[in-house]
């Protein structure tokens, strides 16, 4: 982001090492690795799959039911819903609504096996849409996991920060954030870019940016030590 933003140009192992010193990189690193599944192969471009799941949102003791869409190749959240029910109906609502953006796209719907997503009305839905459908195994790559990690840094980084008001201030709040989300927070699996960035075919510029900016920067660093020397 500093990069980015021409506040200081330092390359990546730098940072990695400083962080390391600082023992602030053990807290990412706290889960093993699963084996099931590695034969999984990413899409290749947008659009090709999205994953669809429900997260529950605590509020006034009882739930509300965050239903999202993300684009599998981008990480970009397509569409949500934060509804008060969590049928089939409301999970064919968010779809439709994510279809109505990208009108031209026909994904692969990925989600685990909740009964929202095996019940008849929801094939039918499918099948009306000419979408296919994947159900998958829990907590693995094949599965929801890119969309089971957003929902754990939504609700590390918005819900368990933030006290929700009332229903309209709750969707409000979860708009905000999915905002935040999609248009300025760096994802690490996407080199560092902006899941809307990614998904608008903007990393190879953004990448090649970067490196220009650390190049120049060495350059810079040379010249002045070649010129402290001289001055000696």
């Amino acid at each position: 982001m500093m990069l980015d933003e021409d506040v200081v140009a330092v390359s990546p192992s730098t940072t990695y090492r400083v962080l390391k010193v600082a023992g602030l990189l053990n807290q990412w690193n706290t889960k093993k690795s699963l084996s099931k599944g590695k034969g999984y192969k990413q899409p290749a471009e947008p659009h090709k799959e999205w994953h669809t799941d429900i997260k529950y949102v605590n509020f006034r003791g009882t739930f509300l039911f965050l239903i999202g869409v993300m684009d599998g190749f981008s990480r970009y959240m397509v569409h949500h819903e934060l509804r008060i029910n969590m049928t089939e109906y409301d999970v064919e609502i968010t779809i439709q609504r994510a279809l109505e953006k990208f009108p031209n796209v026909s994904p692969r719907i990925i989600s685990d096996n909740g009964s929202q997503y095996i019940s008849k009305d929801f094939r039918s839905f499918l099948k009306e849409t000419g979408l296919q459908h994947i159900r998958t195994s829990v907590r693995y790559p094949q599965s929801n996991g890119k969309i089971e990690r957003f929902h754990r840094s939504i609700n590390s980084e918005c819900l368990k920060s933030h006290s929700l008001i009332d229903l309209e201030d709750a969707r409000k709040q979860i708009a905000q954030y999915i905002t935040y989300y999609n248009t300025k927070r760096l994802h690490s699996a996407l080199y560092y870019i902006t899941p809307e960035d990614f998904l608008n075919g903007k990393a190879d510029d953004i990448l090649k940016t970067r490196q220009k900016k650390l190049n120049d920067a060495l350059d810079s660093r040379k010249n002045y030590w070649k010129n402290q020397k001289n001055i000696a």
